[in-house]
């Protein structure tokens, strides 16, 4: 399980180091290929391979002839890159999607439980502020998606 922000340095050639929580999460997992992918929140997703699996093969349930089906295929199968972590804990990530993402030097790595979520770091602080003024636990009740959640 991936949970927790890790502030990040990107290096000059796209490499970040994935910090050692989520090293160990794999490790533990035997996971050692990972899936990039751009996520339509303008950030760039991180899969354990395996979990990327079970998502192409949900994917390819959906009715293709579906514009905006079409459209999710493009966007997280059309973009997504294999990748191993090597021996220094790093994956390189493609200059594509850090373009994407608008990730520069600083990211925040952000565990969504079965991913890794990879935003520029002043977007997150942003994003997160919005995010926080927005809710509100009145609307828990009525959404039948929340409404059995207890925090």
């Amino acid at each position: 399980m991936f949970r927790g922000t890790y502030s990040v340095s990107l290096d000059a050639k796209g490499r970040l180091a994935v910090p050692a929580r989520f090293r160990e999460h794999l490790q533990s997992a035997e996971v050692s290929r990972l899936v990039f992918t751009k996520d339509p929140d303008h950030c760039v997703a991180l899969y354990p391979e395996p979990e990327w699996i079970r998502i192409e093969q949900k994917l390819r349930q959906l009715p293709s002839l579906k514009p905006s089906v079409r459209n999710l295929k493009r966007l997280l199968i059309g973009n997504a890159h294999d990748v191993d972590i090597d021996g220094q804990g790093r994956v390189l990530l493609p200059a594509k999607l850090r373009e994407y993402a608008g990730l520069d030097k600083r990211v925040a790595m952000v565990g969504q439980v079965d991913k890794i979520e990879i935003w520029d770091e002043d977007k997150w602080d942003l994003r997160c502020r919005d995010w926080q003024e927005s809710i509100d636990p009145d609307d828990f009740a009525s959404d039948p998606d929340l409404a059995s959640l207890v925090l």
